[in-house]
């Protein structure tokens, strides 16, 4: 290579450089967090778990440290039921190892209400509430990480609608608080709470966990579910750079930081981008000698 080559080998290599750092699934990915024993809980409170009405539970049920869980029947649990037992307590353990898997990564900040938007895989932060009092479309496979500095409440009949390969068992909530479904909720993911976790009558987690570390959960004729594995999927980079998101309503009166369009929205054209760097490159390779040859 003669010294006429080099500065267009470099700034070919830069610029592909600059077309993979803005690529959609960008490497620093957040991984989901490590439920250990947990896994096996759809429901897991730290001092009651109470019930009215009939109530489906698919998976164990867990109480530690209190020992307090009552309404069922009328409820059903299609598992085991531990009560300050062994197993309990190690799952009230592998909880909070989960939260604070939760809590570590950085995400996109959030304001606002939830309803309305299509998110994409990814890390997204409330630094107080979170409401949702509609529809929040969840938009390709991979990792959802929603973490809330205070509480999570949902209007009644809001819900989260899966599309293009989502799976709820990939999603998860970090509730710095407290969580409260509204009636007739369709809620999907593991929701692991501070605090406490209230489902008021109708709402449903399918698939999904409802984990309590220190206060109680209160079910009024629910159905949860609790999910399978999410197996070996990354989520889009906490760290990469704020996207916009999108709204299904198009009011526009809703917030409209972090998140992101659907993947397979901006790929085609950051390929297209690479391939005319790539080609720019190699004609600027092809004419510099052809430039020096008439010099001479």
């Amino acid at each position: 290579m003669n010294r006429l080559q080099r500065p267009v080998v470099v700034v070919s290599m830069v610029a592909s450089a600059l077309v993979l750092a803005a690529w959609p699934m960008a490497a620093l990915a957040a991984t989901q967090p490590r439920l250990g024993t947990a896994t096996n809980f759809a429901v897991l409170g730290g001092s009651t778990v109470t019930n009215t009405g009939p109530t489906v539970i698919s998976g164990d049920l867990g109480l530690s440290p209190g020992s307090a869980v009552t309404g069922f029947p009328p409820g059903v649990v299609r598992g085991g039921v531990h009560k300050a037992d062994a197993s309990a307590r190690q799952a009230k353990t592998a909880a909070v190892t989960a939260y604070n898997d939760l809590a570590s990564w950085g995400g996109h900040s959030m304001t606002g209400d939830l309803a309305g938007k299509t998110l994409i895989p990814g890390v997204y932060r409330f630094s107080s509430s979170a409401l949702l009092s509609g529809t929040l479309t969840l938009s390709g496979n991979g990792i959802y990480i929603f973490q809330t500095g205070s509480t999570l409440t949902t209007g009644s009949n809001s819900r989260v609608v899966l599309i293009r390969g989502a799976s709820g068992a990939c999603v998860f909530w970090k509730i710095g608080s407290s969580a409260t479904l509204g009636s007739g909720t369709r809620m999907v993911g593991t929701i692991v709470a501070m605090t406490s976790i209230t489902m008021v009558t109708g709402a449903s987690l399918i698939p999904g966990r409802a984990l309590a570390r220190t206060g109680a959960v209160t079910l009024d004729s629910n159905v949860i579910s609790r999910p399978g594995g999410c197996g070996a999927i990354t989520s889009a980079a906490a760290t990469a750079a704020p996207r916009t998101v999108t709204s299904t309503t198009g009011s526009g009166t809703l917030a409209q930081t972090g998140g992101g369009p659907a993947q397979t929205s901006s790929w085609p054209g950051l390929v297209l981008l690479a391939g005319l760097t790539s080609l720019v490159g190699g004609l600027g390779l092809g004419l510099r000698p052809r430039m020096a040859r008439r010099r001479v």
